[in-house]
C-alpha cells in the first residue's frame, strides 16, 4: 500500500481509496473501495451532472439520511453518504457474490430450498425498507446479490421517501419487466410496487423469466397493466403467493409482513428470525466465473418444515448474533456453521522472519517459518484444514503493523472467520503481540470506537480452496522492539517474529 503521502488522490472519492471497478448501471459507477480502517465497502458514484443541481443535493441529503436508517437485514446496508466536490456518491457495505441475474442466466433457474430463502430474504429486505418509509422504486435481479448467507437487497439508497402528499411519478426510475401497473401508468408508487416487483422477482429466479415476458418496453408495460401473469413451472408452494404480489389493484396486495408470515408460517414473524432462517437454509451459490467446488455438495430440497425449524431454533436460541455487525462483513463468505479451531503440527515453508514454534516453544529470530497449518472442527463435525500466513510485521509510521493470509485448504468445507482467531469472539481484537521486558501485551489499537483490526462478523465464512486476508495495527510499541511473540489464540503462538522496517 502506498504512503499516505504519496497515495495518488485521483484514486480516492472522499476519505475511500478505490481498489478497482465494480461495475456500472444507469445511476452510476460502482467501485470497490477501503475506508480508513482498510474494511471493503462498495461506493456507487452518481452521474456527475446530478450534483450540479441544487434540488439534487438537498433530495440527496434527505435520502442519503433515510437509507441509513434501514435496519440490517438481507440488505447491504448504506453507511456512508457525501459529496465530494461534483461527485456524490453513496457507500454500502460490500457484498461478495454474484447478482440473481448472473446466477440464473449462467444456471438456470432456483428450486427448492434457495428459492424459498430467496424470496423470505427479499421480502425481509423489504419489510427493513419500509419500516423506515423508503420505497425501494428498482427492485429488479441485478439488485440482489447472492452472497455465501443469502441473498442482499441493494441499492434502496437512491429511492425516495415516501411522504403523504408525494405527487412525481416513478416510472423513469423503474426497470420495465419488475415495474408495477401504477408504476408503468406513470402514477403514484407506494410500498406496494415493491411487493409487486418481489412477486417478478421469485418468478424470474423460479422459472428464469419474468412473469409478464421481455421485449420492446410498450409490450412489456402494457402487458403488465392489462394482461394477467405467466406462472407456469413456478413452485405451487409459492404460487399462490405470488399471485397475490402480482394484483392489479396495490391494495390488494399482501405487505412486506404479510409476505413473512405466511412465508415462514408465523403471525408478525420477526426480521431477525426471518435473517437466520434464510442463513441456515441457503446453500451457497457459485459464481459464474467460478468452477464448482469439487467434488459438489448434493442441493438442498425446499421443505418448509426445515424453515419453520430454522425459525424456532432461531428464536429460542437467540439471533442477535446472525446480524450483529453484518456491515463489517469480510468479502470471503460461505455457508454458516459455528466453529473452534485446533493448531496442527505440522508447519509450511513460508518467509524467514519468523519461528516455527518447536515443542518448548523456543526458536532463532529469523530461523524459522511463518506459515502454521490449523485443524478446525466446525458445527457439522467436519475437520477443516487450514493455513495461516503472516505476510509482513513491520512499523508503519509510529504504529507496528500485522498483515496475515488465511487459507481454506479442504476440498469442501467452510472455515468460520467470526471464531478463528478466538472462540466468540467479535473481531480480531485477541491478537496479542507480546515483549519479552513487558509487563503486559500490546493488542490491535482502537480507533473511534473500533478495532484497528480485520473485523468479521458471524456470516463470515472461507470457501474451500479460497484465501483471505487479516490485519492488525498496534499502538505505543517501543521503538526498541525488534523481536517479539505473536499470540493468534486458537490459531497459535508464533515465537521470535521480527519486526521489519
Amino acid at each position: 500500500m502506498t504512503a499516505q503521502g504519496e497515495e495518488d488522490q485521483s484514486q480516492r472519492i472522499g476519505p475511500y481509496r478505490i481498489v478497482r471497478k465494480l461495475g456500472q448501471g444507469g445511476m452510476g459507477i460502482v467501485h470497490l473501495a477501503q475506508d480508513a480502517q482498510f474494511r471493503l465497502v462498495a461506493v456507487k458514484v452518481l452521474r456527475p451532472e446530478l450534483a450540479d443541481d441544487e434540488g439534487f443535493r438537498r433530495r440527496f441529503a434527505r435520502e442519503a439520511q433515510a437509507a441509513r436508517q434501514v435496519a440490517r437485514f438481507c440488505t447491504a446496508p448504506v453507511l456512508d453518504a457525501g459529496i465530494d466536490g461534483k461527485v456524490a456518491y453513496l457507500v454500502t457495505e460490500y457484498v461478495d457474490g454474484p447478482d440473481l441475474s448472473e446466477v440464473v442466466a449462467a444456471h438456470g433457474s432456483m428450486e427448492g430450498a434457495n428459492l424459498e430463502a430467496l424470496a423470505v430474504g427479499v421480502a425481509t429486505a423489504l419489510a427493513a425498507i419500509h419500516q423506515v418509509g423508503v420505497v425501494h422504486r428498482d427492485l429488479k435481479p441485478s439488485n440482489i446479490l447472492l452472497s455465501a448467507v443469502g441473498p442482499r437487497v441493494i441499492d434502496f439508497g437512491i429511492a425516495r421517501i415516501v411522504e403523504p402528499d408525494a405527487t412525481q411519478s416513478a416510472v423513469i426510475s423503474g426497470t420495465p419487466a419488475y415495474m408495477a401497473p401504477e408504476q408503468a401508468n406513470g402514477g403514484i408508487l407506494t410500498s406496494a410496487g415493491d411487493i409487486f416487483a418481489w412477486g417478478c422477482v421469485v418468478t424470474y429466479a423460479g422459472i428464469g423469466r419474468p412473469p409478464f415476458g421481455t421485449g420492446p418496453i410498450p409490450q412489456v408495460l402494457l402487458r403488465i397493466a392489462h394482461h394477467e401473469p405467466v406462472l407456469d413451472g413456478l413452485d405451487e408452494r409459492l404460487r399462490p403467493l405470488v399471485a397475490r404480489a402480482l394484483r392489479k389493484d396495490p391494495a390488494d396486495r399482501p405487505s412486506a409482513q404479510q409476505l413473512l408470515d405466511h412465508l415462514l408460517g408465523r403471525e408478525r414473524a420477526t426480521t431477525i428470525a426471518a435473517t437466520r432462517a434464510v442463513s441456515d437454509a441457503w446453500t451457497p451459490l457459485v459464481a459464474p466465473d467460478e468452477p464448482p467446488p469439487s467434488p459438489p455438495r448434493p442441493p438442498r430440497r425446499w421443505v418448509r418444515p426445515a424453515i419453520a425449524t430454522a425459525v424456532a431454533v432461531a428464536i429460542t436460541a437467540g439471533v442477535w448474533t446472525a446480524v450483529f455487525r453484518p456491515w463489517q462483513q469480510s468479502p470471503a463468505t460461505a455457508s454458516p456453521a459455528t466453529t473452534t479451531t485446533a493448531i496442527a503440527t505440522t508447519t509450511i515453508t513460508g518467509p524467514a522472519v519468523a519461528s516455527t514454534p518447536d515443542a518448548t516453544g523456543a526458536g532463532t529470530p529469523g530461523t524459522q517459518k511463518t506459515g502454521r497449518l490449523f485443524i478446525h472442527t466446525n458445527a457439522r463435525g467436519e475437520q477443516v484444514r487450514g493455513h495461516l500466513q503472516i505476510d509482513s510485521l513491520a512499523w508503519q509510521g509510529d504504529n507496528v503493523m500485522l498483515r496475515y493470509t488465511v487459507r481454506n485448504d479442504d476440498a469442501q468445507a467452510t472455515i468460520n472467520l467470526y471464531h478463528l482467531i478466538e472462540q466468540g469472539g467479535m473481531t480480531t481484537d485477541g491478537i496479542e503481540l507480546i515483549l519479552p521486558d513487558q509487563p503486559f501485551p500490546f493488542t490491535p489499537m482502537i480507533e473511534d470506537g473500533r478495532c484497528a483490526c480485520s473485523v468479521w462478523p458471524p456470516d463470515a465464512f472461507l470457501y474451500a480452496g479460497k484465501s483471505t486476508r487479516g490485519y492488525a495495527a498496534f499502538r505505543r510499541v517501543p521503538r526498541s522492539a525488534k523481536i517479539v511473540d505473536l499470540d493468534l489464540k486458537d490459531v497459535g503462538l508464533f515465537k521470535n517474529v521480527v519486526i521489519t522496517r
